[in-house]
């Protein structure tokens, strides 16, 4: 059986919008072959979600979720492109799936688009000095160094940005790949357009107890 490689899959999945297991299992059940692959995924229907990418989804809803006995709340917006796909068991189950998501993992972004050059450039330039203070990576040529960048620019999408994270109810696919299987099974594009998290009292300053001087003052 052919090796099926990470840059093999990833190269399937650029070119057929498949989530990234689909695209896996689909060349190793191809033997590798690149081709055979792509029609395994349309025979499946989930080779066709890059087509949709150019539509417009103006339709959709807001959903929600409380966690916590109301400790964390959450409010979405995922956009399809018709009113009858956004009242399906389908879309509907998606946005409650991704409200959840975002309570507990706490992206910062939705997408990488929306990550400010400044704080990439920052991150970039972090991750760059510990490569080279690291005593492992010393008098290794400056390509090698830049791979561990990437990887480690990588780990930042996935703890900061909501498309890069595993998905907490399946960690096996990241948020963005449970989005390209709803726009295969439903045949209509959707995307998450924005989130808004909050966390009670985050962000106020909490007065701090001084038990001892209380107590001092109350003896004198």
């Amino acid at each position: 059986m052919a090796e099926v490689t990470a840059a093999a899959v990833k190269q399937l999945r650029d070119k057929t919008g498949a989530g990234m297991m689909e695209c896996k299992n689909a060349l190793v059940e191809a033997e590798g072959n690149d081709e055979v692959a792509v029609d395994i995924l349309r025979k499946r229907g989930l080779a066709s979600a890059k087509k949709r990418e150019g539509r417009i989804a103006a339709e959709g809803i807001v959903g929600q979720y409380i966690h916590m006995g109301g400790k964390v709340g959450v409010l979405v917006e995922v956009n399809c492109e018709t009113d009858f796909v956004a009242r399906g068991d389908e879309f509907q189950q998606l946005v409650k799936d991704v409200a959840m998501h975002v309570a507990a993992a706490e992206p910062k972004y939705v997408s990488r688009q929306d990550v400010p050059a400044v704080e990439l450039s920052k991150e970039r330039e972090i991750a760059r000095a510990q490569a080279q203070n690291d005593p492992k990576n010393a008098n290794k040529p400056e390509q090698v160094l830049e791979k561990i960048v990437e990887g480690r620019l990588h780990k930042y999408y996935e703890e900061n940005v909501l498309l890069d994270q595993p998905f907490v109810k399946d960690p096996a696919k990241t948020v963005g790949e449970l989005v390209t299987e709803k726009v295969a099974r439903t045949g209509e594009k959707i995307t998450i357009r924005r989130f808004t998290r909050y966390k009670m009292g985050e962000g106020l300053e909490r007065k701090e107890e001084d038990f001892g001087g209380e107590v001092a003052s109350l003896i004198g």
